[in-house]
């Protein structure tokens, strides 16, 4: 899988990988991101008390994408999550954008997600879980350790009932 990556470094292209985990889906949760950039690497975790698998993956997106500081790159993100990845790519959130994200799951991070996707040219990528591809496991290993932190906080979206439906 490496021969992404290197394909991808010899072009103005940042590179985001990440995972997302919850113990108890809902339970607590983490998320992990690792942004790669002309040899430059910047990890990315945080750990929320009560939350979604679901949620922890689209929040390592945003993440990642709310981590950049310039707007003129393309941007590939890997994601081992058919539900973040197939919602974009095979366009289901402009449907939902249309539509108010009526009866949707987790419609306040997918409006996050959206003002950062007209802000930035994003692809995915789906990559297999747990199948060696070290960015991707580093995300895993980053999204369980945030979800085991003691001071854990709120996700804000989930616990007031916004994020789901």
């Amino acid at each position: 899988m490496r021969v992404f990556l290197s394909l991808e470094m010899t072009q103005d292209v940042l590179t985001i990988y990440t995972d997302g985990a919850a113990r108890g889906n809902p339970g607590p949760g983490g998320y992990g991101a690792v942004l790669l950039y002309k040899g430059h690497r910047k990890e990315l975790a945080e750990g929320f008390r009560l939350t979604t698998n679901n949620r922890m993956e689209l929040m390592a997106v945003i993440a990642g994408l709310e981590a950049l500081k310039r707007k003129d790159l393309k941007v590939v993100v890997y994601s081992d999550s058919k539900y973040v990845v197939d919602a974009v790519n095979k366009g289901w959130i402009w449907n939902w954008e249309a539509k108010r994200f009526k009866n949707k799951k987790n419609p306040d991070l997918w409006k996050r997600y959206i003002r950062l996707h007209r802000e930035y040219d994003v692809a995915f990528h789906w990559v297999k879980g747990h199948a060696d591809i070290p960015e991707n496991e580093r995300c895993d290993e980053l999204a369980v350790t945030a979800s085991l932190q003691s001071d854990l906080k709120a996700d804000a979206g989930y616990e007031q009932g916004i994020g789901s439906v």
